[in-house]
């Protein structure tokens, strides 16, 4: 056997290694900040993602990568592009809104609600057969530091997130053994959601301070912590919120 034919052979060997270790993953809110980070990183991998945006189009030209439009707070939700199996489940719609509690309006709290709780209801429930009908499926949805922690004016996102927290331990309890649902609990990041609160460098300086690390996490970070809990590596590990948050919720600066 000549060189290039070894050479081609290696090649063929990692390329059928790789497939049989693809998986098939549905990112929610895949266009932009950590869901987007996320669905370039799995793509490298050589993993299928499928992910969908509202009403930011994609940039990616990943082919592994196929986008589909899909608004969450839709009456009926159109999946039909979603394959018989998914191995993995992340729904990363949210917002920031921070104000005095006086000046929000009760109906301001059910609208945040339904996009990050009804939301990702709406999701679990439609592609539960597809979890289902992997060996080893893994949900993960994201919180913040503020439900633990508890600042000024995050009463409107804290409560919220405080259900999502809730509902990922409700639900690994419920799916046990066979999907794993995790939670993901960020501090302050520097991604288009959180725009208007570091739109300068005086401000992206004074929020890094805040932080025992002195740096503001990035999209990467949190992509990193959800690429390792959909992971084969993290089969043992259900019903948790990780504070990824530059040691905010654990250390006194």
């Amino acid at each position: 056997m000549n060189w290039h034919n070894l050479k081609y052979l290696t090649k063929q060997f990692a390329a059928d290694c790789c497939y049989s270790n693809m998986k098939n993953y549905l990112i929610i809110g895949a266009s932009s900040g950590v869901g987007k980070a996320l669905a370039q990183r799995l793509a490298e991998e050589g993993h299928q993602v499928f992910g969908t945006y509202n009403s930011q189009v994609p940039d990616s030209q990943n082919l592994a990568i196929k986008y589909s439009q899909l608004d969450v707070l839709a009456t009926d939700l159109s999946l039909d592009f979603l394959p018989d199996q998914l191995d993995g489940l992340v729904y990363c719609p949210g917002s920031i809104n921070l104000k005095p509690f006086n000046r929000i309006k009760p109906e301001a709290f059910v609208q945040d609600f339904e996009l990050q709780v009804g939301g990702a209801v709406k999701i679990i429930q439609a592609v539960l057969p597809k979890l289902k009908a992997s060996e080893n499926a893994s949900i993960i949805m994201f919180s913040t530091v503020a439900v633990q922690q508890g600042f000024n004016f995050h009463s409107q996102v804290s409560t919220s997130k405080g259900a999502i927290e809730g509902l990922t331990r409700a639900l690994a309890a419920e799916f046990a053994p066979r999907i794993r649902v995790n939670c993901i609990a960020p501090s302050l990041l520097d991604t288009p959601l959180a725009g208007k609160l570091l739109s300068t460098d005086a401000k992206k300086e004074a929020n890094a301070e805040r932080h025992p690390m002195k740096q503001i996490g990035q999209a990467a970070d949190i992509a990193s912590m959800a690429e390792f809990l959909l992971g084969e590596k993290a089969s043992w590990i259900t019903g948790q919120i990780f504070q990824v948050d530059g040691g905010m919720s654990s250390i006194k600066g």
